[in-house]
């Protein structure tokens, strides 16, 4: 039993350093289009900050997902929060999984240049949309009489550029669209692509809807901002996935590839060894109807009135 345990330990580690050459060589490669995706992630942030300045309080707008669900208070927004969370955390490990499992289908660095350009082409839609129009902010802290419904101006340019993750829970005016949807939605897009468990699948897009209802309950968006989410994210996706390119399959096995060298060389050895095939033989031969004959001539031998 020890014999064993230690044998698949050794073939996890070998396939565990195995998996990082091969990240790092990709990640040589492709580091510029991640850190591209990061400064966009970092822009991003920036933008839902510079929207609060500017976000005016207001009476709620009237929504039909606010009549149709229960409100589910301030003391339980952290239900939408832990459900997004999850989504996150699974995914993000999910990425991770060819370093430790058999079944590898995808290259975590690749897969994640894919996934930060889906999130950069919607967040730039989002930030185009939300600085068009600034609608009052539904959630708790956004509302008439919240001393955090508007920032206070910034006293220098250094304050501009930071980023509070307090100010990222509790931002205001950054609504159409709900940048937890599309977070949500592009991870299970990505999963339903190049994931492998159907029931996994089928559990995602549950989620994604479970996600939908929770923000509108919670009172974080209008019902807009996770309808808008839906058909965006997807119409992005579909578009963005037909021109990036495909990623290997790494299920498929490919053949050795035998120079020519190297074959003279085998040849030359079945030669010496008193096996090989007389050049002559190489030669076109006749054909049972003798349309070809042994100099490359076209004959017809068929039996005339035949």
């Amino acid at each position: 039993m020890t014999l064993y345990i230690r044998r698949e330990s050794s073939k996890l580690w070998k396939r565990f350093w195995s998996e990082i050459a091969t990240e790092i060589g990709l990640l040589a490669e492709n580091w510029k289009y991640l850190l591209a995706g990061i400064i966009c992630q970092y822009i991003h942030g920036l933008a839902a900050k510079g929207v609060h300045y500017i976000h005016l309080p207001g009476p709620t707008l009237q929504d039909l997902g606010y009549f149709l669900l229960p409100e589910l208070g301030q003391e339980r927004s952290y239900i939408s929060e832990t459900v997004f969370t999850s989504v996150f955390v699974s995914f993000f490990l999910w990425t991770f999984h060819p370093f430790i499992l058999k079944s590898k289908k995808i290259y975590t660095v690749l897969i994640w240049c894919r996934v930060l350009a889906f999130l950069v082409a919607c967040q730039f839609l989002r930030v185009i949309t939300f600085y068009s129009t600034q609608l009052p902010g539904p959630n708790y802290h956004c509302r008439e009489g919240s001393k955090v419904s508007t920032l206070p101006w910034p006293k220098s340019p250094l304050e501009v550029l930071e980023i509070n993750p307090h100010g990222v829970m509790y931002g205001c005016g950054d609504l159409i669209f709900s940048s937890h949807m599309i977070f949500t939605l592009v991870f299970v897009l990505t999963y339903q692509k190049y994931g492998t468990k159907r029931f996994i699948k089928l559990f995602g897009w549950l989620i994604a809807f479970v996600q939908s209802l929770l923000i509108i309950a919670s009172r974080k968006h209008y019902t807009v901002d996770v309808v808008v989410a839906w058909y965006t994210v997807n119409l992005v996706v579909f578009c963005l996935d037909k021109k990036l390119p495909e990623l290997p399959d790494r299920t498929t096995v490919l053949l050795p590839v035998i120079s020519k060298e190297r074959t003279k060389e085998e040849n030359h050895k079945l030669l010496l060894n008193g096996n090989g095939v007389d050049p002559a033989d190489w030669r076109p031969r006749a054909q049972v109807n003798g349309k070809i004959d042994s100099n490359g001539v076209h004959t017809d031998n068929s039996l005339n009135g035949a």
